[in-house]
């Protein structure tokens, strides 16, 4: 992504300039700055403080929150009433609707009747009260390179380059980096498995004989090794209980994690890497066709009776915008927002067309901010969502988007959705890559998962443990980029509400220039050899602040 060129440069003051963003009248508090000698946080974060250290703020409390408590005691109060309301799209897996942090802060659409089975306001989308679902009955799906595979197997497979035509020489090549990306990850995911499976089987056997000859479930290794005059199988099963107590000192727990990685890996190889299974047939579309857009419903909380498929798109509202002050949950970034929710994430890999649409239909319908979540290594056809893009910028849609969660660096290896292919240039100044930060400030303030990228990630915010909301009313610590990208959204909506006058590209500006940076070396995707200076490794240098974010749309 290029180098924008700054707004303007503010260190120990703040500019007076006349306001052409708002009829609110520049804001008369300093910046924060000076970030270099800030203290580093030593003792470990209690669980109070941990559900909210996303809004801490890191000059007074040593922590790399975004300072949203600060802004709203010095700031925000004082301009309550004169926000308007911005709507903000969650393209994600989908929203429990119904959630009591959420469920008043939804975006619902006035011009439509609720399931009259008419499309009312003519928008090509009927009943859509809440939003889209592109996924139908859809939960899981192949990853990318599953289904190029399964495009081109018939054609290729077996195939040397010298059998293939010069026409097909490029989607031949691509044909191969897939299959040997499906055929390593299959092959890793099934050994996952089964090695999962051997060791739960024999904890299994060794727990029920040792825990009937202590007559309890839960024991400790000091338990084990006071079991007097053992067999020889007994001494057997002791060796293997007590070698497994160096992963966890609870044994039915550890057979607990067993289960989940069998159910994880096994679902890996049922849905991600399953290459005879289309699960895109039961929509009845053709997913390489961007003019086939009579697909999905309007059953934007899924279609499973636990919610289990909304949990990441829940979480994600509930960072943005989960209700202020209700006494409930959580308090999301922002306040003065409407959810619409778009779901079009499954457990797997996007479609194109449905993150293409997806856009377009968030734009079309009022919204101001779209948070994406999401992301892939492959894309069949990166050029509609690019389109998607430019249409968002176009109506002055800003979007935020996560930068994933591989630990690499986004100026060597392309991920998708981007603005740009590469290190080229962006396709249009609405879209902000966002990487994740942990809450302890000094070298391991990246997350070790984050992405990052000089020209390719554009700012840094909390994503490790955070606390939100998922489905049926209940609440849970999640990390990932994913997180990282809502809190920007929060923040990027806040500005519009305060500052409507400033565009999607001066919002995304805004939120660049106005964060804090530092010089600090901070470990890169969990490697200790692998150490930069934290402003060199995106486009801004910074991580986000709403308080100067604040600030300098005001003076802007």
């Amino acid at each position: 992504m290029r180098i924008l060129k700054p707004l303007f440069f503010a260190t120990t003051a703040t500019l007076f300039l006349a306001s052409c963003g708002s009829s609110i009248a520049p804001i008369a508090s300093a910046p924060i700055n000076n970030i270099d000698k800030q203290s580093m946080k030593i003792a470990d974060l209690n669980d109070d403080q941990l559900k909210v250290w996303s809004a801490a703020d890191l000059k007074t409390d040593t922590i790399p929150g975004m300072s949203v408590n600060k802004a709203y005691t010095n700031i925000i109060s004082s301009l309550e009433g004169k926000g308007t309301t911005v709507i903000v799209a969650v393209i994600d897996s989908g929203v429990d609707i119904e959630h009591e942090d959420l469920k008043n802060v939804l975006w619902t659409n006035k011009g439509e009747i609720p399931n009259n089975g008419i499309d009312d306001d003519k928008n090509g989308y009927i009943d859509d009260i809440y939003g889209w679902n592109f996924l139908g009955d859809i939960v899981g799906e192949n990853l990318e390179f599953t289904r190029i595979v399964r495009k081109y197997d018939a054609q290729f497979n077996g195939k040397e380059a010298s059998d293939i035509s010069e026409a097909d020489k490029e989607i031949f090549a691509l044909y191969q980096k897939a299959k040997t990306e499906q055929d390593k990850k299959y092959a890793e995911a099934n050994g996952n498995k089964e090695r999962y499976s051997q060791m739960l089987v024999s904890v299994t056997e060794a727990h029920n004989a040792i825990s009937d000859k202590l007559g309890k479930e839960d024991y400790t290794a000091e338990d084990l090794a006071a079991i007097s005059n053992p067999t020889e199988t007994e001494q057997q099963y002791i060796g293997v209980l007590t070698q497994m107590m160096a992963f966890d000192s609870s044994i039915p727990a550890l057979m607990t994690k067993f289960n989940r990685g069998i159910n994880y890996f096994s679902g890996q190889l049922e849905n991600h890497f399953n290459i005879t299974t289309d699960f895109r047939g039961v929509l009845g579309d053709d997913p390489y066709d961007i003019t086939d857009t009579n697909y999905g419903n309007n059953d934007v909380d899924g279609p499973t009776p636990d919610k289990e498929d909304v949990m990441h798109g829940t979480h994600v509202a509930g960072i943005i915008a989960a209700q202020r002050g209700n006494g409930i949950g959580m308090d999301g970034v922002a306040q003065n927002v409407e959810i619409m929710t778009v779901r079009a994430v499954p457990d797997g890999d996007e479609y194109d067309k449905d993150v293409a649409l997806a856009i377009r239909y968030a734009v079309d319908n009022g919204a101001k901010v779209i948070n994406t979540s999401f992301g892939k290594a492959y894309s069949q056809n990166p050029e509609w969502v690019w389109d998607a893009i430019k249409y968002a910028g176009k109506h002055d849609v800003l979007i935020v988007n996560a930068a994933g969660n591989d630990g690499v660096d986004l100026d060597i290896v392309q991920s998708y959705p981007s603005d740009q292919l590469g290190t080229g240039e962006e396709i249009s100044d609405n879209f902000i890559t966002i990487g994740a930060l942990n809450y302890k400030y000094g070298k391991e303030m990246v997350a070790s998962f984050s992405n990052y990228g000089a020209t390719s990630v554009d700012l840094f915010s909390p994503g490790v443990k955070i606390w939100s909301t998922i489905q049926l009313n209940e609440y849970k610590y999640l990390q990932g980029t994913s997180m990282a990208s809502p809190n920007v959204a929060g923040v990027a909506a806040l500005i519009r509400s305060y500052f409507p006058k400033l565009s999607a590209g001066q919002v995304k500006q805004i939120l660049m220039d106005s964060g804090l940076t530092t010089t600090m070396p901070v470990v890169l995707g969990g490697e200790e050899s692998n150490m930069r200076k934290f402003n060199t490794i995106s486009t801004s240098g910074k991580m986000v602040n709403l308080y100067n974010a604040l600030i300098m749309a005001s003076n802007l």
